[in-house]
């Protein structure tokens, strides 16, 4: 298993920022996480990235805007999220990352069926400017209020709408899984899951995961991560990292960090050390 990181800096710092912390693998925005506007990446930068990444050989994510909404009701948010969403990959390609791991977004109280009519086109379009290597990576959501990816099924409505696109791939978030009722600290109920995940999608399309402790509690649809042991997932986060079909995979934690300012080496080595303890 590859332990590593969301990390600051973008293309320019994120990946010597994972090396500081002594990752396996970055995670990294190519924008600003905070706004729409989108940079223009210079070449050289890009380069460089690319350079470093081989010298490293860290596999690397980047993680599209947080702002974007592929089942938006608004046509300027939907615009909006799938230019973004756009030249979030093209910057991904152009750097040789692993994928882009993306919220789908939400339907705001249109209903599934609503946000599915406006999220499928979307995301065609999307997938079209992706690579062999740089994939387009779901991930499952908390549940929150309407957002889509709430479950395994919605997940696989969404792969079969777009038929199953060789392109196409999965991320499973620890917490977001927790939050929306799996009970990913129980074997049992983990190994059900999994095997929903193989029957309707196919654990081939499992690319990446973020191991995050919650804040919240089972079933609470409240998106809240905490740091590795100091949440209600506990020792028992351990269990999700060591099932044996999760073991080739790369791990991204997405915690506040002590000080608040997100992972750092002290929160990858408590992940490592969960991961040897929960193995023995």
């Amino acid at each position: 298993m590859l332990f590593g990181a969301h990390c600051a800096g973008g293309i320019k710092k994120a990946l010597d920022s994972a090396v500081a912390m002594n990752a396996d693998v970055v995670q990294l925005f190519v924008q600003s996480p905070r706004t729409w506007r989108f940079p223009s990446h210079d070449p050289k930068d890009l380069e460089r990235f690319r350079e470093q990444r081989e010298e490293t050989g860290l596999p690397a994510l980047v993680h599209s805007l947080y702002l974007v909404n592929l089942a938006a009701p608004d046509k300027d948010v939907y615009r909006k999220s799938v230019d973004t969403m756009r030249a979030t990959v093209d910057a991904a390609c152009a750097i040789d990352a692993d994928g882009v791991v993306f919220h789908v977004g939400s339907h705001l109280g249109a209903g599934f069926e609503a946000g599915l009519e406006r999220v499928v086109p979307a995301l065609a379009q999307v997938l079209e400017r992706c690579s062999d290597r740089t994939w387009l990576l779901m991930e499952n959501s908390a549940g929150t209020g309407g957002t889509i990816g709430r479950s395994v099924d919605e997940l696989a409505v969404i792969f079969e709408a777009l038929g199953r696109h060789e392109r196409l791939g999965l991320c499973l978030d620890s917490c977001h899984w927790y939050a929306s009722g799996v009970d990913v600290t129980d074997a049992a109920e983990l190994a059900t899951a999994l095997r929903e995940v193989d029957e309707r999608i196919g654990l081939d399309r499992l690319r990446a995961l973020h191991a995050n402790d919650s804040k919240a509690p089972l079933g609470s649809n409240r998106d809240r991560h905490d740091n590795i042991g100091d949440g209600l997932m506990g020792e028992g986060l351990g269990v999700f990292l060591t099932h044996p079909k999760l073991q080739h995979l790369p791990v991204v934690l997405e915690v506040p960090g002590r000080d608040g300012h997100g992972p750092n080496a002290e929160e990858i080595q408590k992940l490592r050390d969960l991961h040897a303890r929960a193995g023995k």
